[in-house]
């Protein structure tokens, strides 16, 4: 049994008590409210969770000392814009050794941090190292659905994977089943991000627009939190997970979502005061506008949906005007990759090898070691698992491919070598050697550039995948040479 503490009485700090309880734990909720708490506790009945019974075990305090110290875990679940103020009081009363978990979301707007990090700021006192290792909970959890006892999915982030798993395991054997993401920052910024996204859709449902519109701006809004993410250092694959995509489409689409609610009444003509008042709830979409709207400009990213709320919300401009101009925008490719890229991920898909480890190989003089050359090694590597490289000889480039090499074999081999692509450098002294170095070195695929195509196939004959990946078109070593010259 472990002993709980949770910060903050609303539905999601309720319905993480409950589950938290009903496995064996022993859980103090505090609240600053003593009507709230007296309530709470003569009739565990939360007034927002209709028809759910919270456990006599679960005990609701105003004494947040007596919910923070001694505790194993601390779950701070109080509105965004209390976090700091929250985290000053608890300061006496934590300590590094207990496990922390952030499980609100959003942005603090004076200072831009995540709350992980507002928590962090406080506790340190300028020593970062001392809780270095808060939790952020996030992912598409609806408090009234977890506290029914409905299966749910949300993951654990923490740049130490040990406390992030410590979580996971806290939630076994209830209806929340945990993933585990070292990719703080990535998780916190979907956290806060989507509901905004989830305004924008309510506000399209007030406005009697339907799937289409909000399958629009779903998919679009993943692709702006995914830019400002990637801008921000975090991990791609976290914004297309549970914290991401998941969340999102769930606080989009389900009238569960305060954000979505709101916007919602926004888009029927209420103020945004009004929606929120309505709701009676915390509305962290519109707690998170201005720090979305400032990291944007920060990261020189584009979110024109967070903009076009933005404008909504904060500027008074209709919505039917707003629409016009987000659908009037100039117009774009969805994909931001080139054809290359395109083409090369179509061969990738085609060719890898499914068990063991794929060697791969490719030959060349890469003198003037360049991006081409860099683009071609990288997609190479990504074909297997160990990428040589046999590297022209001087000689063999002069007599038999007739060129002269700016760098010698040895200058060529130390800047290959220093490539994270590489892993061995062998020479290339005869065109006859392929034959013997694909039975030398156990090679799986051969690739060459794609000016090169049709000349290897007989190395199929081998057992090998034979692979032509397109070149840059734009840039050669030739012309580098003959800019040189000019």
């Amino acid at each position: 049994m472990k002993k709980i503490g949770i910060l903050g009485a609303g539905t999601w700090g309720s319905a993480i008590a409950k589950v938290l309880c009903e496995i064996g734990n022993a859980v103090t909720v505090w609240s600053p409210i003593q009507d709230e708490v007296d309530t709470l506790n003569s009739t565990h009945l939360h007034k927002n969770l209709p028809g759910v019974k919270i456990p006599e075990g679960v005990s609701y305090t105003t004494d947040i000392k007596l919910t923070c110290e001694g505790m194993d875990y601390i779950f701070f679940v109080v509105p965004s814009v209390f976090m700091r103020s929250t985290a000053e009081k608890v300061k006496p009363y934590v300590s590094a050794a207990q496990t922390l978990v952030i499980a609100s979301k959003g942005i603090e707007d004076s200072t831009l941090m995540t709350l992980t990090d507002v928590v962090k700021d406080v506790l340190s006192d300028g020593d970062r190292s001392k809780f270095n290792d808060i939790v952020a909970f996030s992912g598409p959890a609806h408090a009234e659905e977890v506290a029914g006892g409905m299966p749910t999915t949300i993951v654990s982030a923490c740049k130490r994977m040990k406390k992030a798993e410590d979580v996971e395991i806290l939630f076994r054997n209830s209806c929340v089943r945990v993933y585990t993401n070292p990719d703080v920052y990535g998780v916190e910024i979907c956290g806060a991000i989507k509901n905004i996204i989830a305004l924008a859709c309510g506000i399209s449902s007030g406005l009697g627009f339907g799937d289409n519109t909000r399958a629009a701006l779903i998919t679009r809004g993943i692709a702006e939190i995914t830019r400002l993410g990637m801008a921000m250092g975090c991990a791609e694959q976290t914004f297309a997970g549970l914290a991401g995509t998941g969340d999102i489409v769930v606080t989009s689409t389900s009238m569960h979502s305060r954000n979505n609610r709101a916007g919602c009444l926004i888009g029927k003509g209420y103020t945004p005061e009004e929606a929120i008042k309505a709701v009676g709830m915390v509305v962290e979409g519109v707690n998170a506008l201005p720090a979305a709207i400032k990291l944007a400009k920060k990261y020189n990213v584009e979110m024109p949906i967070v903009s076009s709320v933005n404008m909504i919300i904060s500027e008074g401009i209709k919505p039917k005007e707003v629409l016009a101009k987000l659908m009037g925008r100039g117009y774009k490719s969805e994909l931001n990759k080139s054809d290359i890229d395109v083409a090369f991920e179509s061969i990738v898909m085609k060719n890898r090898k499914k068990s063991g480890m794929t060697r791969v190989i490719t030959y060349g003089s890469f003198d003037l070691l360049h991006y081409g050359h860099i683009n071609l090694l990288r997609r190479a590597k990504a074909l297997g698992d160990y990428l040589i490289v046999a590297l022209s000889t001087d000689e063999f480039s002069e007599v038999q491919k007739n060129k002269k090499c700016y760098f010698n074999y040895e200058q060529r081999k130390v800047l290959l070598e220093s490539l994270r692509f590489v892993d061995l450098v062998i020479p290339e002294e005869s065109w006859e050697q392929k034959k013997s170095d694909m039975k030398e070195f156990r090679i799986d695929t051969f690739v060459m550039g794609d000016d090169w195509e049709g000349k290897f196939d007989y190395l199929e004959n081998e057992n090998v995948d034979v692979i032509y990946l397109p070149r840059t078109p734009e840039i050669s070593t030739e012309k580098i040479k003959k800019a040189i010259a000019e």
